[in-house]
């Protein structure tokens, strides 16, 4: 397991706890979905949107390139995060135990930070539309990528849905926890490395308090 974090904030004595955002935080699968079917009817380029919410992680670079030839995927990603605004806040939703799972870190006298392949501008959009309580959002990482930040911020413990936040959580040193609400089965995330497999924010809190009460026993 990995060891309680050193914080930067002398006031904070909990851990730092990184978050994902998409299918972790939020569901952003509707809001994503009437985006990809705009950006369908402002190019006249098929998307298949349905596959698209079925996949999400991944950084819309990667996604574009299945839909666009190379020298389109540059401007369509601009496009993209010009139009997300205006179709995807609306319809995107909360996780069920968010609110619950950041008011647990702030309880336990940590700081929860999102760490986000999403482009950051929109993941802070989301997150003041919900209510989210996070403490810093970094975006525009995905999987290995997410450790320089999660590292840099001394998170101890990295929550998230896809193989690549495992994968970003152990390039980190941070303990990863996976929620089974994304694209992820439990044993792909098992098998990718996850420390802990939950179903969903929900049993977040209770988790949290006994890495926190083992922590302060060493």
């Amino acid at each position: 397991m990995a060891p309680m974090a050193a914080l930067e904030n002398p006031a904070h004595t909990g851990p730092v706890v990184g978050f994902d955002l998409d299918m972790t935080l939020i569901d952003s699968r509707p809001g994503i979905h009437a985006t990809w079917r705009a950006l369908t009817e402002r190019t006249g380029t098929y998307v298949d949107a349905d596959l698209v919410v079925s996949r999400l992680g991944p950084p819309l670079v990667d996604e574009l390139a299945h839909w666009f030839p190379a020298e389109q995927i540059a401007g369509m990603a601009d496009l993209y995060r010009e139009m997300y605004p205006t179709h995807a806040i609306e319809g995107t939703l909360p996780m069920p135990g968010v609110h619950e799972a950041m008011a647990a870190v702030h309880a336990a006298g940590g700081r929860a930070i999102v760490v986000t392949a999403k482009y950051e501008p929109n993941a802070k959009l989301h997150l003041a539309h919900l209510g989210i309580d996070a403490d810093a959002v970094i975006g525009d990482l995905w999987a290995e990528g997410k450790g320089e930040a999660l590292r840099e911020h001394g998170a101890s413990v990295y929550v998230g849905d896809h193989t690549g936040d495992v994968r970003g959580a152990r390039t980190a040193g941070a303990l990863s926890v996976a929620v089974t609400t994304g694209p992820c089965s439990a044993e792909e995330l098992r098998a990718a490395g996850a420390d802990v497999v939950l179903a969903d924010l929900t049993a977040f809190p209770a988790w949290l308090e006994s890495y926190t009460e083992r922590a302060a026993r060493r």
